[in-house]
């Protein structure tokens, strides 16, 4: 875990000279620019030259200044915390194990991540206090799930609460709500609002790593999942959902959901639908075709889920209007296999160039970050660009990362690590 004693915080403006810019939107490089920051916000970005009173100059040494990488599918609250933790340990122990896996994310150069299911409302705002340090997040809370879903992960002698059962200790502590019918969907959701939620998830079809569910079964009917969209819209956010394939995404998107976390087993068909209709695609190269955490049954499914990565890719290629970010969706796994978070990007050169990459994990997140609305809880500058106005997210990388992820994908390679205008890792003579 890195060091917290490499903050720098600096009280006048910041001035980054002679640098390339990558600015997370167009695939070629601006060169010899000037960029100040100010607070936490970019305020200026030019090839003129520029004197910043009572600030700090950073030479940039010819470097590429881009912004911070986003994750838009993390479960930070459990990232590399085994899956006993979660389900039979102390939730003050989980909370704390998470701190360092935030803080290990930012020093990857992850300065925004949306957390796709768990109670990280405690650790968002240590974080934004500065109390620890890790990257902003945008927290669904629990994820809602039916009764025998994907998030429903009780022992086999675990009855349902409604009948008889206990309530399990995850759902206790705020990770899932298994939930049933119109009513207590919306509580749920209306729960997750209540304690911040940027946006709400629900498990719309089968899952690879939960224990009882078919992987291509649909899950929570229409009304279910429109109760959902409702209780979001009516806070002025929308609805992810997790599934891989078409029963359940076209019926997640008739009930008005905006964002599709996985797909991989979708059709060409319905990735053209969303990208008509203006339905994200926030999903992760699933390549790995067995993990090493789960048990044969669900090893079987992600080898169904696998062999459906290549075409969905090849597709999405295809459509260009279809908005496309990158996520990971790592959990119970080792420090190790977490450390390769921003690595699992060169999964994608098969089908985009680096540049392309890059966008799904800078603008084009932050545009779906965006989408929170009312619910945005950063929602005074722009995430994922280098441009005036947005947030003091920023990467100064060693090479051209529209040529090399290796820019990114080695950490030696990135010199400069600023979130919110404060700098965490500085190794500039």
């Amino acid at each position: 875990m890195a060091s917290t004693s490499m903050v720098q915080a600096q009280d006048g403006p910041i001035l980054f000279s002679n640098v390339d810019v990558f600015d997370g939107q167009t695939l070629e490089l601006m060169k010899d620019m000037n960029v100040v920051v100010t607070g936490n916000l970019i305020t200026q970005v030019t090839a003129d030259d520029v004197a910043v009173a009572g600030g700090q100059v950073i030479d940039g040494e010819g470097y590429t200044l881009m912004p911070g990488l986003s994750d838009t599918h993390v479960h930070i609250g459990f990232a590399s915390l085994p899956q006993a933790g979660l389900l039979v340990g102390l939730p003050e122990y989980a909370v704390i194990h998470s701190v360092g896996d935030a803080e290990d994310m930012l020093m990857r150069g992850v300065t925004s991540v949306r957390d796709m299911g768990g109670n990280t409302f405690g650790l968002k705002q240590a974080i934004d206090t500065g109390r620890v340090v890790g990257p902003r997040i945008y927290p669904s809370g629990a994820f809602l799930t039916q009764t025998a879903g994907h998030g429903d992960f009780r022992f086999p002698n675990q009855g349902n609460p409604r009948f008889g059962g206990t309530v399990p200790e995850y759902e206790k502590a705020g990770h899932s709500y298994i939930v049933d019918g119109v009513p207590q969907v919306l509580a749920a959701a209306r729960e997750n609002l209540r304690h911040g939620a940027s946006q709400i998830k629900i498990a719309a079809g089968g899952g690879y790593s939960s224990p009882a569910d078919p992987l291509l079964g649909t899950q929570f009917t229409f009304d279910e999942m429109k109760a959902a969209v409702d209780a979001a819209e009516n806070w002025g956010t929308y609805v992810t959902m997790h599934a891989y394939h078409d029963s359940a995404i076209n019926q997640a998107i008739d009930a008005g959901v905006k964002d599709v976390g996985h797909g991989q087993l979708m059709s060409k068909k319905t990735m053209e639908r969303m990208a008509k209709e203006g339905v994200f695609l926030s999903t992760q190269p699933f390549t790995v075709c067995s993990e090493p955490q789960l048990d044969d049954f669900s090893n079987s499914k992600l080898a169904q889920v696998c062999e459906g990565t290549e075409n969905m890719y090849k597709w999405a290629k295809e459509l260009p209007d279809l908005k496309v970010t990158y996520g990971t969706d790592l959990f119970f796994v080792s420090e190790e296999m977490l450390s390769e978070q921003v690595e699992q990007m060169e999964r994608l050169l098969p089908w985009f160039e680096p540049g392309e990459i890059l966008k799904m994990a800078t603008s084009n997140a932050g545009e779906l970050f965006a989408m929170s609305g009312l619910r945005n809880p950063y929602g005074e500058g722009s995430i994922g660009v280098v441009e005036e106005g947005g947030y003091a997210d920023l990467l100064l990388v060693s090479g051209n990362p529209l040529e090399t992820l290796d820019a990114v994908t080695k950490t030696e390679n990135l010199k400069i690590i600023m979130k919110d205008g404060v700098i965490y890792k500085n190794t500039l003579n």
